[in-house]
């Protein structure tokens, strides 16, 4: 059985006559300055995800020039090429509308170029898991090499990181509690150089799933993106993707398995990560047809302390994490209870990881087992009558007050009623309200980080600084509160949350995991009978978006991408 053509012989365009498209392909290489003497080189593609409309990514193109650099030296061919670019605060409506847009793009170029291998550059929040979608879907070797994080700022003697500080501050700015002036001051300061958000917001949190699914070389999700150790880390990817590239493996569909993402549940458990997680991890395993358990998420965080002394659920930064031992020292924390047999891209096993890492490890940031920053469950799954197919708590980030909660709603019908009305003075509101947002689902709006719905103007004057707060949209990875997201169904698909009205009073039971309407099922079926469906929009990518995303606990990609 004759070979699969490698380099530049692979994917050939469709001339009807394979020989002429070579000749053709190397004719045009040549116009490029390249030489007949590496036309047969182990190709790896570097797709790059930088854009002047993504700020955390201004160190790509430093990263993958080290990347290329890393390929020739090792005998490789580099090829780098663009892909769409998302970056949270600059995409409208929503940055996870166009994460199955991204993981689209990027896997039709892995099957449409002549590449071996490829490196995925990326870091903001959508970016890295709608790569990884994709390279699962394409099944090529790949490896990921995210830009990094930031490093921490400074105002008036006080440590601030994006974006925990942020929403700290604007909270505080809207209480009248901090001046203009002062929020002037601090802004130039919560991001004092590139990189991704310095917290274990989603940004750092799916990278660190990243290196723990096997896509990251050990320790290189938290290099701070400005560090030389960086480019390092980038030739030595560069090096070890040629290797991948000649081997043809190992393929990114064989390192998503059902134990690799066990591994990374219990990670997300106790770096004490992003919600968003959740949404991303069921899309990844749901390309490489292996399904995320809610349920098992659930137990394992009952059972999995938060040991990662990071914001927003501890006090410190990204570059306190890497410096204090980075993830494979976290891990080796947890070796008892992780599989060590899974592989990674480096070509070791994990227990070969962490066997050789260096011993030493701060345990000020990264604490042991009987020391953790919160006892267990980072991430809570709820179930009831609000919520059939799930929803998800911080609870490490919650008001240990409110956990057990039974009080009236308070409900926006979406983004713009929420808008309107939330620091009106007369809005009828208390702190033990319950407030709803709904309409804010995959279907409805995309699903923004909305969740979080700001503690109304006058609540917050008078000094509340947390609320239950449920709706079907997510929340940033970097905030904090007593909020429940991720609502499935979502209320524009009819489920529960659709039927809510002002004044129902609504259960809320942590321990229990439970979240309830409390109303009659007579009434229940007697609204259900006047929903209406939200209208779905007419064209281009929106429609296709409306037509197919599944709901959050499926992960919120395309049904027709899922692998059978």
């Amino acid at each position: 059985m004759p070979k699969s053509p490698r380099g530049l012989s692979r994917r050939l365009t469709r001339y009807g006559d394979d020989r002429f498209a070579r000749f053709l392909r190397e004719a045009f290489l040549q116009s490029a300055g390249l030489s007949p003497a590496s036309f047969d080189r182990p190709v790896v593609g570097i797709a790059s995800t930088g854009s002047d409309f993504n700020p955390c990514h201004a160190t790509a193109p430093a990263l993958v020039e080290a990347i290329r650099r890393g390929v020739t030296m090792a005998g490789g061919l580099p090829f780098t090429f663009p892909t769409i670019s998302i970056h949270e605060s600059f995409a409208h409506p929503s940055s996870l509308l166009l994460r199955n847009l991204l993981a689209m793009d990027t896997e039709e170029m892995l099957r449409a170029l002549p590449l071996d291998a490829v490196v995925l550059v990326g870091g903001c929040d959508k970016t890295l898991p709608a790569q990884i979608m994709g390279a699962v879907s394409a099944d090529v070797p790949a490896l990921v090499a995210p830009v990094g994080p930031m490093m921490a700022g400074w105002d008036q003697g006080e440590r601030l990181g994006a974006c925990t500080d942020c929403r700290r501050l604007w909270a505080g700015h809207r209480a009248g509690e901090i001046d203009a002036a002062r929020l002037a001051r601090a802004q130039g300061h919560l991001m004092p150089t590139h990189g991704t958000c310095m917290v274990m917001g989603t940004a750092s949190t799916m990278a660190c799933l990243a290196e723990t699914l096997g896509f990251v070389l050990p320790g290189g999700s938290s290099i701070p993106a400005v560090h030389s150790e960086r480019l390092r880390f980038g030739e030595d990817t560069g090096r070890r993707a040629v290797a991948m590239a000649t081997q043809a493996a190992p393929t990114a569909r064989s390192l998503v398995t059902a134990a690799s993402l066990a591994n990374a549940v219990r990670v997300l458990q106790t770096l004490g990560g992003s919600t968003n997680a959740l949404i991303h991890l069921a899309a990844i395993a749901g390309r490489a047809g292996v399904t995320l358990d809610l349920d098992e998420v659930d137990r394992v965080g009952r059972a999995t302390p938060v040991l990662a002394d990071l914001k927003p659920i501890g006090a410190g930064f990204m570059e306190d994490f890497h410096h204090g031992g980075g993830l494979p020292a976290l891990m080796r924390r947890l070796s008892a209870s992780l599989d060590l047999t899974v592989s990674a891209a480096s070509g070791q096993t994990l227990g070969e990881v962490l066997e050789g890492w260096p011993g030493w490890t701060d345990a000020r940031v990264i604490r042991p087992l009987s020391e953790p920053v919160a006892p267990g469950e980072a991430l809570a799954i709820l179930r009831g009558s609000l919520a059939p197919d799930g929803a998800v708590l911080k609870r490490a980030a919650a008001s240990g007050a409110l956990l057990q909660h039974e009080a009236p709603a308070l409900v926006f019908e979406g983004l713009d009623d929420m808008m309107a009305r939330i620091d009106d003075p007369a809005l009828p509101v208390t702190p033990d309200h319950v407030l709803v947002l709904r309409g804010a689902g995959p279907i409805g709006a995309g699903m923004p980080e909305a969740g979080s719905i700001p503690i109304p103007a006058k609540l917050a004057r008078a000094g509340v600084k947390d609320m239950v707060r449920i709706s079907d949209a997510r929340m940033s990875g970097t905030a904090y509160g007593t909020v429940i997201l991720h609502v499935a169904p979502e209320a524009a698909a009819g489920g529960p949350l659709a039927l809510v009205q002002d004044g129902d009073r609504i259960r809320l039971d942590t321990d229990g995991r439970r979240l309830d309407l409390l109303v009659a099922d007579e009434e229940l079926t007697r609204r259900r009978a006047g929903f209406r469906p939200a209208s779905v929009p007419t064209r281009g990518y929106a429609r296709l978006h409306a037509e197919h995303v599944l709901q959050a606990d499926r992960g919120c990609d395309f049904d027709f991408l899922v692998s059978d």
